[in-house]
């Protein structure tokens, strides 16, 4: 790591933030947690209700053909109390952290799929590539999502509707359970604080969530972001960033190697 190598500012999600800090602390940089979405478990009762009728559907002799997971959180509050997924039933992940938590929570690694490991970008699309054939006339496939705490979504929720359009497309119904509420933190002074210091001080901003960078303009309503410089999982949420005001912002794929490269070229 060079002596002039960026503070790398984390705003995954506390649970996922710490472990990306850890990671990045091993390998040598200087990397602090400031996590921009806070997450907790759904407490709509409709949403709920949904939740508990698609984990009794996987006891049934034609449950799912697969449950698409759209992150580690979506896994974690959906599995935990839920019966093992069946024998035959797949668990699509649409990137390696949420790969990596159902292998954590029990799913058998031989029944999660995912994108190809040299896919351009971890998302639905590079995920449909490899599981596509899967889906045949009248399977059913559950997507286990968040949304967003107080915001009545509609049934399809969103960022993930094309890949239920194409589904649909062959022949296969969509299901759909939200497994968790996201919502803006709470910073403490600490955390205000750091944010501040951060936009100013040549920091380096990895964000994961469009999110997320939609809750940190609320935080610091009428700063300044051009002199902030962000490196981003995702072309969308650069695009976010930079229509916040991000004054550099850069891209890379979201795996840990993706991203310490991208951190050790950073100018």
């Amino acid at each position: 790591m060079p002596s002039t190598a960026p503070r790398v500012i984390v705003t995954r999600p506390e649970r996922e933030a710490a472990q990306w800090v850890a990671e990045l602390t091993a390998r040598g940089w200087a990397a602090t947690a400031l996590p921009l979405i806070a997450i907790g478990p759904c407490t709509d009762p409709l949403a709920q209700q949904a939740m508990a009728a698609a984990r009794q559907r996987l006891d049934l002799a034609h449950g799912y053909r697969a449950l698409m997971f759209v992150s580690s959180n979506a896994a974690l509050h959906f599995l935990h109390g839920a019966p093992p997924l069946p024998a035959g039933t797949r668990a699509w992940a649409p990137g390696p952290g949420t790969a990596r938590a159902l292998e954590q929570l029990g799913v058998p690694p031989a029944a999660i799929d995912g994108p190809a490991a040299d896919a351009p970008q971890f998302d639905s699309e590079s995920l449909w590539q490899q599981v596509g054939a899967q889906v045949r006339p009248g399977d059913r496939v559950l997507i286990v999502r968040g949304r967003s705490a107080g915001v009545h979504e509609s049934s399809e929720g969103s960022g993930r509707d094309w890949l239920a359009r194409q589904v649909q497309a062959a022949g296969g119904q969509v299901d759909w359970a939200v497994a968790y509420e996201r919502a803006a933190p709470r910073f403490t002074p600490d955390q205000a604080a750091l944010a501040e210091a951060a936009l100013q001080d040549g920091s380096l901003w990895l964000l994961s969530s469009s999110e997320a960078v939609a809750h940190l303009a609320e935080a610091l309503p009428g700063r300044s972001f051009a002199p902030a410089r962000a490196l981003a999982t995702h072309p969308r949420i650069a695009q976010t960033a930079r229509a916040m005001g991000f004054g550099h912002v850069r891209e890379c794929r979201p795996a840990l190697e993706d991203v310490v490269a991208s951190i050790e070229s950073a100018p």
